[in-house]
């Protein structure tokens, strides 16, 4: 017997218990510093949402990310047009592949509202999770246009006039960078969208650049021009860190993966159901930033065929309460 779930309640998830909460004072630092290469992300968020509403709040990161990495990147090439600073050229280029990213998540986001159709049954969300590739190919060009840079000057050093205007530059693209991240990274982790998470770490891959950037000319004011490749180098491997953590995520993604305390905590509600004598199957999915379940449970085989309908809805209704973020579960249950 087979029952498809109505649309998630929405309600709050909390995760006090992490172990986050016990960390102790000399351990801080090192967590801190970890979340800023690879963000610490139970798949699901802390809350739920509609889905159109998740849909909704993407759209609307992914156009504020555009207009103000956009606004950045103009600002940058004013100034590379007045000091002829190469380092400040291609920390510019990285900012303006970065406000692109926005437009492929934009169109994904769009396009996973549709409704399902005969062909696509499952809707369009995997769009979702596509565009994640995308930004995980813009993170890597980053990384080889920073190397490739770093190594030429380091080869070749190019003298940077203006350099106060050049850091002052640096620290504008930084500090842009740094919040859209931290606001991508946000919203992508409410609304359970991995590929936008996966573009907040891009814009934290050029918000070092631009650091590298501010870097290497406070290097060039002290006398030591050779900071500003070395430096450069040193991005270069904090970006490939950043890449290695965007690329996990969106292929675990693509691969169907799920956080396994997700699959506990749903054979555990399942497995507490009232007439459920046993789990016997359990597999989870994400499709885009919502979640998907197929469960098949063992019953009382001495229930009628009502009965055995109830505890298939009221197993469908607890599930899609004890797991954030599950937008549908299709529950069979069996004579045990």
């Amino acid at each position: 017997m087979t029952h498809q779930a109505h649309q998630a309640h929405q309600h709050v998830h909390s995760d006090g218990g992490s172990h986050h909460d016990h960390v102790g004072r000399g351990g801080r630092a090192k967590t801190a510093l970890r979340e800023v290469f690879a963000p610490h992300t139970h798949d699901a968020a802390d809350s739920i949402d509609d889905a159109l509403e998740s849909s909704a709040a993407g759209i609307r990161a992914v156009k504020i990310s555009l207009v103000v990495l956009g606004v950045t990147a103009l600002a940058q090439l004013v100034i590379v047009a007045i000091s002829g600073s190469v380092a400040l050229l291609a920390d510019t280029i990285h900012n303006f592949s970065d406000a692109l990213t926005a437009i492929p998540l934009w169109i994904a986001f769009v396009l996973g509202r549709r409704a399902a159709t005969r062909r696509y049954t499952y809707g369009f969300g995997r769009a979702e999770d596509l565009a994640g590739l995308f930004v995980i190919a813009m993170i890597a060009l980053s990384a080889a246009i920073a190397a490739y840079e770093s190594v030429r000057r380091l080869i070749l050093p190019v003298p940077i006039d203006h350099v106060g205007w050049v850091a002052a530059a640096g620290f504008v693209g930084f500090i842009g960078n740094e919040l859209i991240a931290i606001y991508r990274i946000r919203v992508g982790r409410r609304i359970g969208s991995a590929a936008l998470v996966a573009d907040g770490l891009h814009a934290r891959t050029d918000g070092f650049t631009s650091l590298a950037v501010l870097l290497g000319a406070g290097g060039v004011a002290l006398g030591f021009p050779l900071a500003d490749p070395i430096i450069g180098i040193l991005i270069t491997v904090a970006i490939l860190a950043v890449l290695r953590t965007a690329a996990r995520d969106v292929f675990r993604r693509l691969l169907d993966g799920v956080d396994p305390e997700l699959v506990d905590a749903a054979e555990a509600a399942l497995a507490a159901e009232p007439g459920v004598t046993e789990v016997r199957s359990l597999r989870m999915r994400w499709i885009g930033h919502r979640l998907h379940a197929d469960a098949e449970l063992d019953i009382d085989p001495t229930l009628g065929l009502l009965d055995a309908h109830k505890i298939a809805h009221n197993a469908e209704h607890t599930l899609t309460h004890a797991v954030p973020k599950l937008s549908t579960a299709l529950i069979h249950a069996y004579p045990a």
